[in-house]
């Protein structure tokens, strides 16, 4: 089973992400969940999203668990939450931030021996520059794509075309090139 773990706010689109990530695997044969726990639905407030992924029907539903992937979409949160929280020797970060890879890892003493396994990029960034929001989801799909090696890229976008096919065409093509961006500026 590989287990997901978002960091982020109410708004950021980690619930949107999660349950998007869910739906393109379930394309694949594999079984997904994909869900999130937080305390009040107010936009700002920090929460936690979740993805299992597995070859047999999930049964756990429960938040307590040991990601192989930790995904922080809110750059403070990577300060403020235990985003290391029942990690293991392989789990992976990816961490929006503005920061560079060893900026961000000085000031945060607990990823100090795991640089190795820590990827950055500014989502918010280029989600700003390619959907004209500052919704950060799209672009850390992108960026676990490539990290994962979960999918190809091709068949990750047009499996998220077809989750985003209820909205325009000019939101779907601003999430394709959020994704795209990430997944090659991810380090």
């Amino acid at each position: 089973m590989t287990d997901i773990r978002w960091h982020s706010r109410a708004g950021q689109g980690a619930v949107t992400g999660a349950k998007g990530l869910g739906d393109v695997l379930a394309t694949t044969g594999k079984y997904a969940q994909g869900y999130a726990l937080y305390g009040s639905a107010k936009r700002g407030a920090a929460m936690n999203a979740y993805n299992r992924i597995a070859d047999e029907p999930i049964i756990n539903h429960e938040t307590n668990m040991f990601p192989d992937f930790v995904l922080v979409i809110d750059p403070a949160l990577a300060f403020s939450d235990d985003i290391t929280k029942n990690d293991k020797s392989t789990t992976k970060y990816i961490i929006t931030t503005h920061l560079t890879k060893d900026e961000l890892i000085s000031q945060i003493p607990a990823l100090q021996d795991k640089a190795d396994r820590v990827f950055v990029l500014d989502c918010i960034e280029i989600s700003l520059n390619t959907i004209g929001r500052a919704i950060p989801n799209a672009p850390m799909l992108g960026a676990l794509v490539k990290v994962s090696n979960m999918f190809e890229l091709d068949f990750f976008l047009d499996g998220m075309k077809k989750v985003l096919s209820k909205f325009p065409q000019k939101i779907i093509d601003g999430n394709m090139a959020a994704i795209t961006r990430a997944y090659n500026e991810v380090n």
